[in-house]
């Protein structure tokens, strides 16, 4: 058998084992046990549920066939709830091609049949926690950067958000029956067309302290994941932060403001009814309040302030 540590390193690794069995759940928690990782056991869906309301695993060994709740359900309703980003690993005697793609829609990310092989379990655990941490390193540098970003399925269900765009959203998107966060309608209907004729138009939502919010799309990320940027409409909000910080002028925080978002000088001078030569002695102003060099380097100070970068 593989060296169990070097799969799992670490006592701070949580596995939940799901199973009605006996003899997995000895055999399992035995070998994951000799690393030092936490192990948790549940004979039945319901008791996992009930669980992991406490306790948050790294990762589940899921059971396909129980009484009462079979495993399927259970995945279904953990994925709906606190368990949206860590992977199930689905165990069972069935190799039929319909119960493993059921396994997968329900969230499951990979399957392996009994009897298991403990070698090839342990590979496959580590492959999923290395992928599921990444996402989540990456979800967290998102969020802490003021990333609003959200991805959704191509039945235009939430998969996942960063905490920054949640509370922003606030209540502005509606739930499936099952708990997830749904894509307003026309945003749902474009991905129902496989994205085909173009990008969607962005959609206007309101925020719950009333700002008015645009969620648009970014791109494709997977096969059936696809990217979704919200916007908040609050330029006089952040004008106010960026005169504050950097003790602007009221026209200088104007001007920052759209340098912030990508605007030329000629396209500033247009929005404000400034000349491009105006708009350019505000940012040598604007320059030297910031203490930068050049215009990138004002965008991204710019930027961060007022949580967009």
């Amino acid at each position: 058998m593989a060296d169990v540590r070097a799969v799992l390193p670490g006592a701070r690794d949580i596995v939940l084992v799901v199973d009605d069995s006996p003899e997995t759940l000895k055999l399992l928690t035995d070998a994951l046990e000799l690393s030092g990782v936490t192990v948790l056991v549940a004979t039945a869906g319901e008791q996992a549920l009930a669980l992991v309301e406490r306790i948050t695993p790294d990762v589940v060994l899921m059971d396909a066939l129980m009484p009462g709740m079979d495993g399927f359900e259970t995945c279904r309703r953990l994925k709906a709830g606190p368990l949206a980003h860590v992977p199930i690993i689905f165990m069972t005697g069935l190799t039929e091609t319909e119960h493993i793609v059921q396994g997968l829609e329900a969230g499951g990310v990979d399957y392996v049949t009994k009897p298991i092989n403990l070698d090839e379990l342990f590979a496959r655990i580590r492959v999923h926690l290395a992928n599921a941490r990444s996402a989540a390193s990456a979800r967290a540098a998102l969020d802490t950067a003021g990333r609003y970003l959200l991805a959704a399925d191509r039945d235009g269900r939430v998969l996942w958000s960063t905490p920054q765009a949640l509370r922003l959203l606030g209540v502005s998107l509606a739930a499936a029956t099952d708990g997830t966060l749904l894509l307003p309608e026309s945003l749902r209907d474009w991905l129902r067309g496989n994205g085909s004729g173009g990008p969607p138009a962005p959609v206007t939502l309101a925020a719950s302290d009333g700002r008015r919010l645009e969620l648009s799309l970014l791109g494709k990320t997977g096969e059936d994941e696809f990217l979704f940027r919200l916007t908040s409409d609050d330029t006089a909000g952040q004008e106010a932060v960026l005169k504050q910080r950097y003790a602007l002028t009221a026209r200088e925080a104007e001007v920052l403001v759209w340098i912030a978002r990508g605007k030329s000088n000629r396209d500033i001078g247009d929005i404000l009814g400034l000349s491009p030569r105006t708009v350019n002695k505000h940012l040598e102003q604007i320059y030297a309040k910031l203490g930068v060099e050049n215009r990138a380097s004002a965008a991204i100070l710019a930027a961060r302030a007022i949580g967009e970068f």
